[in-house]
């Protein structure tokens, strides 16, 4: 009778230890996922500021440039942190356009936001897709 639990038993480790590592991948994705996402959402809330800092009457170029820095701190942190091919081509193109951003702000003009919202809309839906 012994032999007949043992089997069993000894089929069930077998395969418990075959779905462990595969739980931990999942779990490790997972949380990447979620790193990215929660990212992603700085982000959105960095541009929120930059562009309350260009619709405010004022233009004010010294809490534009805060918010463009931190806008830039935060997307480095996701570029840093993932390896997903599709992530890596959308923060690129979002640091394409914090550069025209800026390009546009040093010569004292007002900045096109739509394309750098459109970019973190893009990132966002990467990271949450």
């Amino acid at each position: 009778m012994p032999s007949s639990i043992a089997r069993p038993a000894a089929l069930a480790v077998a395969g418990l230890i075959a779905i462990l590592p595969l739980s931990m991948v999942s779990c490790s994705a997972a949380q990447k996922a979620l790193d990215c996402g929660n990212t992603a959402v700085k982000i959105t809330g960095d541009i929120a500021d930059v562009t309350q800092a260009y619709d405010n009457a004022s233009n004010d170029s010294v809490a534009a440039g805060k918010a463009l820095q931190k806008l830039k701190n935060d997307l480095d942190q996701v570029g840093k942190n993932s390896k997903n091919t599709d992530v890596t081509k959308a923060v690129a193109d979002l640091e394409k356009q914090i550069e025209n951003v800026q390009k546009a702000a040093d010569k004292n003009e007002v900045p096109d936001l739509k394309p750098l919202g459109s970019a973190a809309g893009n990132l966002s839906s990467v990271c949450t897709g």
